[in-house]
């Protein structure tokens, strides 16, 4: 009896691991909440609800996309980075989590430390695109048109410190030509009123604007990538009127840091399957992405280095959050 007794914290633990370990097997075993930072209806809530019905379907579990808006994608942030760290939340990475890191001074999470990077999913241009009653159709024509109405033109965008809006700066920082910011939360709404006519340009994330151009609803003037893209093949980019210029928004997955390798494993190899798809190829390059494929040190490395990227570019053009 003496040593049964002796033997218990050790069977005691030997139980915990063996529990731990069904546990991430047999994972997913419930439903799994998507936490997507803006509304429906943009970029990053487009490219999650594809992803989590390919989830949703391979492992038996339905895969939630929430939409938690606000804060230009923090509120979202927050709560995956403070979640338990067991898979069942997760977070649609996109390139404000790695400008918010510089543009926010308060953050109660650190996104690069808190944030456990998963898989890529596709890179994609920003669109420097304008309302049709603009009267221009180059970017050089638009500089002059800017310059010669100052205060005048409206620039739209998903948000404070999205690449949506620091897209702009930057344009803003290269040509010297001053507009006036308008954030929104999140694209849907900004397109909105793009659309509309209250705003003037909008270097939006293209999937979420590919249509409305097809459709001529919106000029777009250049991509924001160094090379002209696939999906818009005869759009300039900027940098052939702004040399040097160049921006590009990438999405992924991201889950709580420490949830358990296996778990992370097994999600980077069902977004990896899903690439390798024909059907999910071909609605990639529809909405104009290059697919990112890897493993979850290489998007960790993604994001580390957009980080340090648009750090400088948010220290250079003096934009600040509270």
């Amino acid at each position: 009896m003496r040593a049964l007794r002796s033997m218990m914290p050790a069977l005691g633990l030997l139980f915990l691991f063996s529990c731990a370990a069904n546990a991430q097997s047999d994972y997913p075993n419930r439903p799994v909440k998507w936490l997507v930072g803006y509304p429906a209806g943009g970029s990053t809530d487009i490219l999650a609800r594809i992803f989590a019905q390919r989830l949703s379907d391979r492992l038996g579990q339905q895969f939630i996309v929430e939409n938690r808006p606000g804060a230009g994608n923090n509120i979202a942030t927050e709560a995956v980075a403070h979640a338990p760290p067991d898979g069942y939340t997760l977070l649609l990475v996109n390139p404000a989590n790695a400008i918010n890191a510089t543009l926010y001074q308060n953050l109660k999470f650190n996104f690069l430390h808190d944030i456990a990077s998963v898989a890529g999913f596709i890179r994609v241009p920003n669109v420097m695109e304008v309302n049709p009653s603009v009267p221009v159709k180059t970017v050089s024509e638009f500089v002059k048109y800017a310059t010669s109405n100052p205060g005048k033109v409206n620039m739209a965008s998903s948000g404070n410190g999205t690449s949506i809006h620091l897209s702009g700066e930057l344009f803003m920082l290269m040509t010297g030509v001053k507009l006036v910011h308008v954030p929104y939360r999140g694209s849907a709404p900004a397109l909105t009123d793009l659309l509309g006519g209250q705003t003037h340009v909008m270097f939006d994330n293209m999937p979420s604007s590919i249509e409305h151009i097809r459709a001529g609803k919106l000029r777009p003037l250049a991509v924001t990538t160094a090379r002209r893209s696939d999906a818009l093949p005869d759009v300039p980019t900027v940098a052939e009127s702004v040399p040097g210029y160049e921006a590009s928004a990438w999405f992924g997955l991201g889950v709580p840091s420490g949830t358990p390798r296996a778990i992370v494993d097994k999600l980077n190899k069902e977004v990896n399957l899903a690439m390798a798809d024909p059907k999910i190829q071909a609605k990639m390059v529809e909405l104009g992405g290059m697919p990112i494929v890897g493993s979850p040190e290489d998007f960790a490395k993604i994001n580390a280095d957009e980080t340090e990227k648009w750090a400088k570019v948010v220290k250079a053009s003096g934009a600040r959050v509270n």
